[in-house]
């Protein structure tokens, strides 16, 4: 069975006169990694809000493990699904332990404490992405790179089968970019998981299959998905052009023992679009 699987989803703000997106179609399995890629402004966020049930699709389904979204409380949507933003506002001082044991919050009642044994797997979740040492330290003293990899945590803790992402590395430092796509690997490797991303870096999903995993690409554009399939099939100098008005090159190298990896070099915007951002 799917995991989540949106069929022919479509979405419109109330009084506007034109879809966000529509036609939306595809699923996602155990273990798989699911990349959505597009300019500003094309709706990925949004997408991202119906599939959390922020928003309910105006045609088409969404399916959370077999059950329609709309048929799901926030509560049991929470033991399926879990949320990284791409970025959260620290406005008290919880300790990182505490922000990572409110991923448990589903299995907790409502006012009670956190068990034992949610102290436990939120522990568990901080070591995961290598951030036990900062247990104790206030939310608001960490990095934004530790602070994203904290969000991860959480995420963990919260033991869903799926992790829904958005631009997980927005704003990070090149370090701390790999820190998070590191600790995304072994999510999926180790752990089994899902990740849905909505990311602007095609390379992301050529790092991902560069290191085995199974990996799908949507590339969203004018509302609909211009195309999927693997990083392979579907990332190449034609439709990056397409999608974000550049031009860019496939390069091809060998590298420790001869790995082939793949990555995807900007060269410059059209004239048409520069100077501003493409909608």
């Amino acid at each position: 069975m799917n995991l989540l699987e949106l069929d022919h989803a479509e979405f419109a703000y109330e009084h506007q006169p034109y879809p966000v997106f529509r036609n939306i179609s595809f699923s996602m399995g155990p273990g798989e990694i699911f990349c959505l890629l597009g300019p500003n402004g094309c709706g990925k966020t949004t997408l991202l809000d119906c599939i959390l049930g922020i928003h309910h699709t105006w045609q088409g389904k969404v399916l959370v493990a077999g059950h329609d979204s709309r048929q799901l409380r926030a509560g049991q949507m929470a033991r399926y699904l879990a949320y990284v933003p791409q970025s959260h506002e620290k406005t008290f001082p919880y300790t990182v332990l505490d922000i990572v044991k409110m991923g448990r919050t589903v299995y907790t009642g409502r006012f009670s404490a956190p068990r034992e044994e949610d102290e436990a797997i939120a522990r568990e979740a901080l070591d995961a992405v290598g951030l036990m040492r900062l247990a104790d330290r206030p939310y608001t003293q960490i990095s934004g790179g530790e602070g994203q990899l904290v969000m991860i945590a959480r995420a963990l803790a919260q033991k869903t089968p799926v992790i829904v992402m958005d631009e997980p590395t927005a704003h990070l430092d090149f370090k701390h970019e790999m820190v998070v796509l590191e600790t995304m690997v072994r999510m999926v490797r180790d752990n089994g998981l899902s990740i849905l991303m909505a990311t602007h870096f095609p390379n992301h999903a050529f790092y991902f299959e560069n290191k085995g995993l199974k990996v799908s690409v949507a590339l969203m554009h004018e509302k609909e998905f211009l195309e999927t399939g693997s990083p392979s099939q579907v990332l190449n100098e034609a439709n990056i052009n397409t999608l974000y008005g550049i031009e860019a090159r496939l390069i091809t190298c060998r590298i420790d023992e001869g790995n082939l990896i793949r990555q995807l070099v900007p060269i410059g915007a059209r004239a048409s679009v520069q100077g501003g951002i493409r909608r």
